[in-house]
């Protein structure tokens, strides 16, 4: 298969991807990614390869070459059967696996993602991933409905932070919050202004003039 430009930018931005998510998941899982422009050397990138001995420049499988024709004889929703399944490796070992096209130019078939979970990784591995080492922080996030709402719970904790510091002075408390929204990117959010004017209860001009100030001394330091 000839690839196009956008094709290789497509499977480019999946490297990074699979790179994030193999963090994420831990050594437990296998991760490929396939391009089928060669497919006697279909992988490009693979993380914790060492499960089945394969590296890049590795060929297509069998199982990802049965849903290749399945694709091109019943459509692309007839991959959905190989979202998740149970599978065994070529050595005797218990996987539960995805094999995920990924769409190009015209949405041809470009390439695959195939996570394999290895069912034999000890149980204390696994839960030593998922608690993390004690040196990484626990991140607060909060799952807004709409983004007015992502807003308004961005101003409440900095006002929080803000009106709790005795050492900020009361006529400097509105554009300190807004500093704190402007390191957060809540004002590259659209009509943020608006919404931050609100909450605050002062103008857009101020917003705006506090604004200013503050890309003023980011810039000259």
């Amino acid at each position: 298969m000839k690839l196009t430009k956008t094709d290789r930018k497509i499977l480019d931005s999946y490297s990074y991807m699979i790179e994030r998510l193999s963090e994420y998941l831990g050594s437990a899982y296998e991760i490929s990614l396939h391009s089928l422009e060669d497919e006697n050397h279909s992988v490009i990138k693979i993380m914790n390869g060492y499960h089945s001995g394969r590296t890049t420049g590795a060929p297509l499988t069998d199982l990802a070459m049965n849903m290749l024709k399945r694709i091109n004889n019943q459509g692309i929703s007839s991959a959905s059967s190989y979202t998740s399944y149970n599978a065994i490796s070529s050595t005797g070992e218990k996987l539960r696996s995805s094999t995920i096209p990924i769409l190009g130019d015209g949405e041809r078939v470009i390439g695959m993602i195939c996570i394999n979970f290895y069912m034999d990784t000890p149980l204390s591995e696994v839960l030593q991933h998922l608690e993390g080492s004690n040196e990484k922080t626990t991140q607060k996030e909060y799952f807004a409905s709409s983004m007015v709402d992502t807003i308004m719970q961005a101003v409440y904790e900095a006002k929080g932070i803000v009106m709790n510091n005795p050492e900020i002075q009361s006529v400097n408390k509105n554009k300190e919050i807004i500093r704190i929204l402007h390191s957060k990117g809540i004002f590259n959010i659209k009509d943020s202004v608006n919404s931050v004017a609100r909450a605050l209860d002062i103008s857009r001009n101020t917003v705006y003039l506090h604004l200013r100030t503050i890309t003023e001394n980011n810039e000259s330091s």
